[in-house]
Parts: C-alpha cells; structure tokens; sequence
C-alpha cells in the first residue's frame, strides 16, 4: 500500500498537473473512447502504455490472459461480457482488440492441463481457450516441440479463440456486418517489446 501511495504522490504532483485540463474534460463531457482492448491482467502488459494513450482514449477490460467468453446471457457473473456490452452498446467504440502476450501464466497453467493444481477458479476460466490447446496439441509442429513454444503458440490460438467467441456477441456481429466495429488481435512479446498482429 505504501508504494501505491507514494506513486498517487507522485501522479498529483506530476502527471495531473500537467494534464489537469484533460481530467475536467473527461469529467464534464464523459467518456467516448473509439477503441476497447481486452488484455491480460498481468502486470507487465498495461495497454495504456504499450498503446502511449491518454485518459478517455481506450476503454480497457483485463482478465487472465485477456479471454472473451462465448455470448451466454444467464444469471453468471460475466464481468468481460458486461464491460463488452457497455463498451460496444453504450460507448459505441469503433474497434474492439484482443491483446495476448508472451510468458502468459494462464496460458502455461492451460497447457500444462487438469492435473496442473489451479485452484478454485483458473481452471474453469481457462477452459474458455480449451480449442486452443487442442489446436496446439493436435497440430503437427507439436511433435518434439518444448513446453515453452507450445506455450507460445497456444498464446496466439488463444487470441484466435477470443476473437471467435466476440462473434458470438449479437449486437457486436451486427455491427461488425455493418462496418461499424472492427475487430482485431494483437501479441505483445515482453522481453522483445514488440507488438504482432493475429488474424
């Protein structure tokens, strides 16, 4: 909490400051990001700076290892399905990005299976990227292949599988008929800082 408090110092005296006209902006006129990027919750992948935005400039929803569930309006909770829906129904964003990385620690839980130990919820969560692993798994470069590329491969199915689901989404699959959403898929690799589009 000390740390946490120290950088609130830090962004008061800095950072707000210096862009104080933008927070009244933003607290007068609302928010109208034009794009949504679902990403990791790992700490080492935080959209606003690998993408250099502003506050109000994207609408940001992270999750481990940035998954889009299937549409499945129940009585769940559904916290990546609500933010989906406000973003795309109310704030009307133009672009919805799926951003994956690499040395994803829910990726790796994923590929190491059911046996891994992953508590209460990881497991079931990750089960969201099952058809990625079997698509890693199956697929011939996975004969003699090591752990760590499995992994990484496995990363960018995983986008492909979140991309997939968001179609599943009625009011996203209208809209991406219409040609007024654009959906997209990104890899960010930590150690090289490079950024890779997933089709």
């Amino acid at each position: 909490m000390k740390t946490l408090m120290e950088g609130y110092a830090r962004f008061r005296k800095g950072y707000w400051r210096r862009h104080k006209a933008l927070f009244s902006t933003l607290a007068r006129d609302g928010q109208s990001p034009p794009a949504m990027v679902i990403a990791c919750a790992d700490s080492r992948v935080a959209p606003e700076v690998i993408f250099d935005c502003a506050p109000g400039e994207i609408f940001v929803v992270r999750n481990v290892s940035a998954l889009v569930p299937p549409y499945a309006p129940d009585t769940g909770n559904h916290g990546t399905s609500a933010a989906l829906e406000f973003a795309v129904t109310a704030l009307k964003v133009r672009s919805i990005v799926v951003m994956g990385h690499s040395q994803c620690g829910g990726i790796r839980a994923l590929m190491k299976g059911p046996d891994g130990g992953h508590g209460d919820f990881i497991e079931s969560w990750m089960a969201i990227a099952h058809k990625a692993r079997q698509r890693v798994c199956d697929s011939p470069e996975a004969d003699g292949a090591d752990f760590d590329a499995l992994c990484f491969a496995c990363e960018h199915e995983s986008i492909r599988v979140s991309l997939s689901n968001l179609m599943t989404f009625p009011w996203i699959a209208a809209r991406v008929a219409d040609g007024s959403l654009t959906l997209g898929g990104m890899h960010f690799n930590v150690l090289s800082g490079t950024l890779e589009t997933v089709a």
